[in-house]
């Protein structure tokens, strides 16, 4: 059994509060105290909810159309998912955590790990404090800190930071007393514990195992064998024991896939290829900010699987003939592909790209087009991307991935990109 060390550095967890929401509230400040929704593509299904909403009986994962008796009575805001915007205030306040720790790691869109070695154990509450109150001061957004000696204990920290009104948002048990660490694992059901998903807290459950605190006094040797290595790992951070190192360098990505739901359902070819060509173009973004080119394409579709009409899905692997990170060679090869797989008689409701064979870019050699050609798309393609980070992501785009867009995703209820678009900048009035 690996024993707890004395000297491990202190990691905390940065949890954004209902980000999705909150990030509603920053340039709405009308919605401050009332309940927000946020809906998933195509305004079908609530992806995330202010605490308000959670308090008149709406969930997450709820369909809109089953609480739509909830959202009148209780005049809930409803918003269309805004990625853009969400994205671009997730990346001001990760850059805005870098100033507080050489050492972030980006966890997700709206949570980060940040290395505390080197703070001493007294001053780590404060000083979280005032991490808090900058990200609430220069983003506007409400986040909940917790400190540990690991970061499944850091993770556990946050939630109770979060939920317990009297933390303030702030939770440090980083050095404390074991026996105090273990009353906050009592009151920890072990399905919170990050890392146990549904069907590990079935299996633990159905052993008596309730609570982190109860997990941590599991047998090595059973917790090997039901749960894999991982499920020790996860006991081991429980117990104190480092095991899950902090990542500041974000790993890149073996695949890339960008897929939607249609608005509506699509029947022509016309529009699957306008589809399939403005998902190339984002997938082929997303490669190029991790300097990667590809060297395998995939292109796929589908109908609906739960209606009750004509059924079909199907794919394409495209081979590159060398590795590239062109879009306008990609969505090419892609065009191909629908040619390939695309069946009249049936009702379209999703495609999707999927990039995969990385190589870095400087690895890539000259192959369908001469190095002329390939030259010219190379500036074409660093142009676009240069004007589109500068003046908004549909400034410059190709035509082949249509104007009106009909066949687009439904969000009926999004809020202006008032961060990221000169035309949705907010006015304010002195």
């Amino acid at each position: 059994m690996k024993t707890k060390s004395q000297n491990n550095p202190p990691v905390a967890v940065v949890d954004c509060n209902n980000f999705y929401a909150s990030c509603e509230r920053v340039f709405n400040p009308k919605l401050l105290g009332k309940p927000v929704v946020v809906l998933s593509n195509n305004d079908g299904i609530i992806v995330a909810l202010s605490n308000e909403a959670k308090a008149v009986g709406i969930k997450m994962g709820d369909p809109l159309f089953k609480v739509q008796d909830l959202v009148k009575k209780h005049d809930v805001n409803v918003f269309s998912s805004n990625y853009v915007l969400y994205g671009d205030i997730s990346h001001r306040i990760m850059t805005t955590l870098e100033q507080f720790s050489p050492n972030v790691e980006i966890y997700s869109i709206d949570e980060a790990f940040i290395s505390l070695e080197g703070f001493k154990r007294k001053n780590l509450t404060e000083y979280c404090r005032e991490i808090r109150e900058t990200v609430k001061k220069w983003i506007g957004i409400p986040v909940s800190v917790g400190i540990a000696e690991t970061k499944t204990l850091s993770k556990i920290a946050n939630r109770i930071a979060k939920k317990n009104p009297k933390y303030d948002g702030v939770l440090n048990i980083y050095g404390i007393a074991q026996n105090e660490i273990d009353e906050y694992l009592k009151i920890t059901d072990v399905s919170d514990v990050w890392g146990v998903g549904h069907q590990y807290t079935k299996l633990l459950k159905k052993n008596n195992i309730n609570t982190a605190y109860d997990l941590t006094k599991a047998n090595d040797k059973w917790v090997k064998n039901n749960m894999t290595v991982m499920g020790l790992r996860t006991v081991y951070e429980l117990r104190g024991i480092p095991c899950v190192s902090l990542e500041s360098a974000v790993p890149d990505k073996k695949a890339i896939i960008c897929s939607r739901s249609f608005g509506r359902y699509v029947e022509t070819i016309e529009e699957i290829k306008e589809s399939v060509s403005l998902f190339t173009t984002r997938a082929a973004e997303k490669m190029r900010s991790q300097n990667s080119a590809c060297r395998l394409l995939t292109v796929f579709l589908r109908t609906n699987p739960f209606k009750k009409t004509p059924q079909y899905h199907n794919g394409v692997l495209v081979h590159l003939p060398v590795p590239s990170d062109s879009t306008t060679e990609m969505i090419s090869y892609a065009m191909k592909g629908v040619e390939q797989i695309f069946r009249k008689g049936y009702l379209y409701q999703k495609v999707g790209v999927m990039l995969t064979g990385f190589e870095p870019v400087d690895r890539s050699q000259l192959g369908l087009f001469d190095s002329e050609d390939r030259i010219k798309m190379a500036k074409v393609t660093e142009t676009m991307d240069r004007l589109n980070l500068e003046f908004g992501s549909r400034t410059l785009f190709y035509a082949s991935s249509g104007i009106k867009r009909s066949w687009g995703t439904k969000s009926d209820m999004k809020s202006p990109q008032y961060t990221t678009d000169w035309e949705n900048l907010p006015e304010v009035s002195a």
